[in-house]
């Protein structure tokens, strides 16, 4: 059934403090250090203390205890603490879950954070060599032993779909790996600051399962993101401008499973991100011509394709000339593919940072911006907005 409700979340919370660690590919300490260090940043950053947070929220794949965390940053009590689920879908959604206790008086003061050694620890693009018993692990059973056994081939079967549909070659993937690529140049806490890329460069690239080459897939990284929410009240109490929230959404679409929706009657399109957008739209009272900029989650090149079209930025197929002619600036501090893969809490606080008007890639005029997390998977989305 689609979501036909306005919610009443907006403009009850904003984001007012960002924090991370140096993004790298062997951190050399432990995930929980990396997770206190960008909580204390973030809080520094906000102007609060360990004491001011009540509540704690990050994704169920994280190693580090939401207790744990806040008793090695020398917090007090908590009053909320909550995960979400489906991994890089759950960024977005822990800011909602945050803005909805805030907005309902179940905490003051939240903090959402996720950290992990994802290149020099467990490596998500090494595909799944071991699972328990689950149903995530018997929906499996219909593609692992078939060869697709990695996210980048679960995506590329709906890549490769998606060009043979549109009459597109793998060239369409490249506008955005360029893009991407652009921003990261001139972001020093890029990893490929200094290293843009041309289209040529992408299609030289190794294939990694056709048509995705090496150049379409997000990096390996080691580090830390956290972001702290509170009531727009509050905020303009602190020192930075506030990134109010203004729509905050969560989506799973029909026939949902994990990056492996092989059975709808479409493969060209991402439902669950229709879900989200028809929330965001309705929710923040805008449309996809009133957005500054996008953060739009590229784990894997052909999804931020996807995703402009499912939002309405433009028609079906239509997306690939939208990125190559720059019609909306978009992952201003280089992506998943070019600064860092934090499962898209690095792309949140690059939201926040436009909307603060302190990015080192600063659109002009930014006042709202819109900001994805994880596509192919039950997957979340914010508006955020300045003050006023």
């Amino acid at each position: 059934m689609s979501v036909r409700r306005r919610d009443a979340l907006a403009g009850r919370a904003a984001i007012v403090g960002v924090g991370a660690t140096e993004f790298s590919k062997d951190s050399g300490r432990s995930e929980l250090r990396l997770a206190v260090e960008a909580v204390r940043a973030a809080l520094e950053d906000a102007g609060l203390t360990p004491g001011d947070v009540d509540g704690m929220v990050t994704f169920t794949m994280d190693t580090s205890p939401e207790i744990t965390v806040a008793q090695a940053c020398g917090m007090g009590e908590l009053s909320f603490f909550s995960r979400v689920h489906y991994g890089g879908g759950a960024a977005c959604a822990t800011v909602q879950q945050a803005a909805l206790a805030v907005a309902t008086g179940v905490a003051e003061v939240v903090v959402c954070y996720r950290a992990f050694n994802e290149r020099s620890g467990r490596r998500f693009g090494s595909g799944v060599r071991h699972r328990e018993p689950s149903a995530e692990g018997a929906a499996l059973g219909w593609s692992l032993p078939f060869g697709l056994l990695t996210p980048a081939s679960w995506v590329a079967m709906t890549a490769q779909r998606y060009l043979h549909t549109y009459g597109l070659t793998p060239e369409a993937f490249g506008h955005v790996a360029v893009m991407d690529r652009k921003y990261a140049a001139t972001n020093p806490a890029a990893y490929f600051h200094g290293r843009p890329i041309t289209l040529a460069d992408h299609a030289a690239s190794r294939w990694i399962v056709e048509p995705l080459r090496l150049l379409d897939c997000c990096q390996e990284t080691d580090g830390g993101q956290a972001l702290v929410v509170t009531s727009v009240e509050r905020a303009r109490d602190l020192p930075h401008p506030p990134a109010v929230i203004a729509a905050a959404a969560q989506g799973a679409g029909r026939g949902q499973e994990q990056m492996t929706s092989f059975y709808r009657d479409d493969l060209t399109g991402l439902p669950e991100m229709a879900v989200v957008a028809r929330q965001l739209w309705r929710t923040a009272g805008l449309g996809p011509g009133e957005i500054d900029v996008g953060i739009l989650y590229d784990h894997f090149t052909p999804f931020v394709l996807m995703q402009l079209e499912e939002f309405g930025f433009c028609g079906k197929g239509e997306a690939a000339d939208f990125v190559a002619e720059e019609r909306l600036p978009l992952n201003t501090h280089g992506g998943q593919l070019g600064e860092a893969y934090l499962h898209g809490m690095n792309g949140i606080a690059e939201g926040v940072r436009q909307v603060r008007g302190t990015s080192v890639n600063q659109i002009p005029g930014a006042g709202r911006v819109l900001v994805t997390a994880g596509t192919g998977v039950p997957t979340s989305g914010l508006v955020l907005a300045a003050e006023g």
